[in-house]
């Protein structure tokens, strides 16, 4: 099997009325092809260097002997511990591709000090480490690969024997990293970094870490063909119409894992379908959602559910008005890639760029460059500091009063993101705070981890339609808890506050309320923040 899709509803009835438009004008075609004219002349220029992920199993296939050769070398030298420091595209993948295969790799996907410091505390005699980044320059996989050369160095290790490179060609990291003697793998410079799961920004994590990623390669070839023909089955015409055809359209999708073998695979989704079609006030919002969500029983009407199965169903059994879809994870990949490119050309927008991801980055560059302390709260209460922007808080002291005024402003056919610059593998259960506010607004609700969403769903924040409001949780780590990036000026504690206030600011520009809680005791904050939406 490599995948099939059940469609019920309104997403039935936009595949009916949408795919054989798709198919006579040969859109599938011309995809495989890579016609950059598909999206319209002001897409051209950049569908013309993006289209190069529809060939990338044939291009990829190179790589894999190598890969598994470099995994040797290291397996003689002692290594089992792989610690991957990528961003967006270079994390999001590998970490669904490796936790579906049922190997370790301990992605570090973030700036907080907490969550560097224990990647770092893992054994550095057994460990490797492979710093990701397609443009080479991304601030946080250059604070990785600075902190961990540093700690290889103390330890006695050499860093260009234990830290790999997998970077675009010609980039300033493949140029600094080859003189310096590291290994580097370059990826394919025409395949934006969340079209890249079968380049090397996925394969070679994933295969240091002990997939088979020869196996994965041939899923998605099985499927090549399909996606290739203007046919009406084909899956990934049938899936972007379905989720982006609607009339009107859902706007809102929501992502639930029911049964399926493949693990996390919405969040690698939520980052393809929301900086490929959150833009020029369009796009559609990625919902990741539990078994029990409280939107499968609220159902706004803007909401499509799409369910990710571990068997095919006949239509006649998918619940009424849902999407089920069941596959292997190769085929998945590559299928639901062709879905967000057609469901761009269904929106009218550019699905390969991503003009707004650049303004929170501008953003905490230049609070990085003029250093100074965090804004004061406006109030504290419950040992949790409160300040706002684009929200009136006057009059306001609690907590609980200051979290009523942001879901005031939540408009009826808008959403709430929850957006934890705090350690995550530290404290999985503040994700529990979604399905509560949900249940308190009847709204759809997202939940990222910060910064590392400022590389996915923030296109969608910026770029999609004015209709979101903003729940930012932060801490403020003291001088004892912060952690020193080598040869910086800036420590990974003063990084991440000011990429949370420069995204804040940037959302504030745009007209988004934002409501910034600042945690002291983490575990403590989010009892009493469950207490309070549980009422």
């Amino acid at each position: 099997m490599t995948v099939s899709i059940a469609a019920t509803g309104a997403a039935a009835e936009a595949v009916e009325r949408v795919v054989p438009q798709l198919v006579s004008d040969g859109v599938a075609g011309a995809i495989t092809a890579q016609d950059p004219t598909l999206w319209g002349a002001e897409a051209e220029a950049e569908a013309a260097i993006r289209l190069g992920w529809t060939e990338a199993v044939a291009v990829s296939r190179g790589l894999v002997d190598d890969i598994l050769a470099l995994r040797e070398d290291l397996a003689a030298k002692g290594v089992t511990r792989i610690v991957l420091g990528g961003m967006g595209g270079s994390s999001l993948a590998p970490e669904v591709i490796t936790r579906t295969y049922g190997v370790e790799l301990v992605v570090l996907d973030s700036t907080h000090p907490a969550q560097v410091g224990a990647a770092l505390a893992g054994d550095l005699a057994r460990t490797a480490v492979v710093v990701s980044s397609k443009s080479g320059s991304t601030v946080e996989t250059d604070s990785h690969k600075r902190v961990f050369a540093a700690a290889f160095e103390a330890a006695g290790i050499d860093p260009t024997e234990r830290i790999v490179i997998v970077t675009d060609p010609g980039s300033p990291l493949d140029s600094s990293a080859r003189a310096d003697g590291y290994r580097v793998f370059n990826a394919d410079p025409n395949v934006g970094g969340r079209y890249s799961a079968l380049t090397a920004f996925g394969l070679v994590p994933s295969g240091l870490a002990g997939v088979d990623i020869a196996e994965l390669l041939d899923e998605a070839e099985a499927v090549s063909l399909e996606l290739a023909l203007d046919s009406e089955s084909n899956p990934g015409l049938v899936l972007g119409a379905a989720i982006a055809g609607t009339k009107p359209l859902k706007d809102k999708l929501g992502i639930v894992s029911d049964g399926t073998h493949i693990v996390g695979f919405g969040d690698w989704v939520e980052q393809l379908i929301a900086e490929s079609t959150g833009k020029s006030g369009k796009g559609i919002l990625p919902v990741v959602l539990e078994k029990d969500a409280p939107e499968l029983s609220s159902l706004p009407s803007d909401l499509q559910i799409v369910r990710l199965v571990k068997d095919a169903r006949a239509t006649e059994e998918v619940a009424d008005g849902e999407i089920e879809i069941a596959g292997t994870l190769g085929a998945q990949l590559l299928v639901w890639e062709y879905a967000t490119a057609v469901a761009g050309r269904l929106l009218g927008i550019d699905p390969f760029n991503q003009p707004d991801v650049e303004s929170a980055k501008a953003a905490a560059r230049a609070l990085i460059d003029d250093l100074q302390p965090p804004a004061a709260p406006a109030f504290t209460d419950q040992g949790i500091g409160v300040r706002a922007l684009e929200l009136d808080l006057d009059g306001v002291t609690t907590v609980e009063a200051a979290l009523d005024a942001l879901l005031a402003t939540l408009p009826d056919d808008g959403y709430l993101s929850v957006q934890a610059y705090l350690d995550r593998p530290a404290h999985p259960e503040l994700e529990k705070l979604r399905a509560l506010l949900s249940a308190r607004t009847g709204r759809p609700v997202t939940f990222g981890w910060g910064p590392r969403f400022l590389h996915s769903t923030g296109q969608y924040h910026k770029g999609g339609p004015a209709n979101g409001v903003y729940l930012q949780l932060v801490d403020d780590p003291s001088a004892d808890a912060d952690l020193v990036i080598p040869d910086r000026p800036f420590t990974f504690g003063q990084l991440i506050q000011a990429q949370s206030a420069g995204d804040a600011s940037v959302l504030a520009d745009h007209g988004r309320p934002v409501l910034t809680l600042v945690v002291g005791d983490v575990v403590a904050a989010g009892s009493v923040l469950r207490g309070l939406l549980a009422r």
